[in-house]
């Protein structure tokens, strides 16, 4: 199933009640769904329809819906005797303290000049609504699908990129184990030819400080997180979540091939590892 990106924008014109709306739809990445609503009053009846149908289409992010009319006429009816009340007080004002301003535009802004007429919606009104705001949320998803087709090409090429680098270590650790043994050596022998040195008892040592330095369970371990995240990403739709919880555990096993390198080759590795889990960590934060 296609990863879905919280990043999504769909556009529907329909016709609901004898006019013309269009209803707009834009979302961005948010761990929770925080909506905004910006609808004609018309709809405010339908506002607990909208809200139910957004939370079970996009499930989450930040939704920004507007809804508004593609009709030339005005929305609401004028409330002429409220506008009239205003233009005769407005018109007042302006002789006794002789002020110039449109007077009708003043008025028009006022509280209650525009009045709704509370509107029973039939079941069919409702039923048509929700038909054409669910066309919006889908063009959405197909938006957020897309988004999630690219985010998943670039998860691929930083997860093969971290494959790549955990293969190159492997040069250097035959390196490193002849270098602790050869520094060791040298230490002994600095210490004077006076030191009695028990050859099996120095292996021992050794094998014991090398066990302490082996990065061969974190090596298998970071292999399983890195087939995990392909696994997840592949065969789960709303995987945002889980991934962030593996791409953790990969940065814990980065972490510790850091800690126990003790060589600068590894170490260098070890960076560009990490450079390549920051991107994952970033786009994870747009998935949903």
């Amino acid at each position: 199933m296609p990863l879905q990106s919280m990043t999504g924008f769909g556009k529907h014109t329909f016709q609901w009640r004898g006019k013309r709306y269009v209803a707009e739809i834009k979302t961005l990445n948010s761990r929770q769904l925080d909506l905004t609503l910006r609808i004609p009053a018309e709809f405010r009846p339908l506002e607990p329809n909208i809200r139910k149908l957004t939370a079970d289409y996009l499930l989450r992010g930040k939704v920004d819906i507007t809804i508004h009319s593609d009709s030339q006429e005005a929305q609401l009816p004028i409330n002429e005797e409220v506008l009239m009340l205003y233009l005769e007080y407005f018109k007042k004002l302006s002789h006794q303290f002789g002020f110039q301003t449109d007077l009708l535009q003043a008025a028009i802004r006022m509280p209650d000049v525009f009045a709704q007429t509370p509107v029973e919606h039939s079941e069919e009104d409702i039923f048509s609504f929700e038909k054409d705001f669910t066309i919006a949320l889908e063009y959405v998803i197909k938006h957020r699908q897309a988004e999630g087709s690219a985010h998943t090409k670039e998860f691929e090429k930083e997860i093969s990129a971290i494959r790549f680098l955990l293969a190159q270590i492997e040069p250097f650790e035959k390196e490193r184990i002849d270098r602790i043994r050869e520094r060791l050596k040298n230490s002994l022998i600095a210490l004077g030819e006076e030191t009695l040195v028990d050859q099996n008892r120095f292996e021992q040592e050794l094998i014991y400080y090398l066990e302490k330095l082996d990065i061969t369970e974190e090596k298998v371990r970071l292999t399983n997180h890195l087939d995990y995240f392909i696994e997840t990403m592949s065969n789960e739709e709303y995987a945002g979540r889980k991934l962030n919880f593996i791409a953790q555990e990969i940065g814990r096993e980065i972490n510790t091939l850091g800690s126990k390198a003790n060589h600068a080759g590894i170490q260098k590795i070890v960076v560009q590892m990490k450079d390549e889990l920051e991107k994952i960590k970033e786009q994870i934060l747009n998935i949903l």
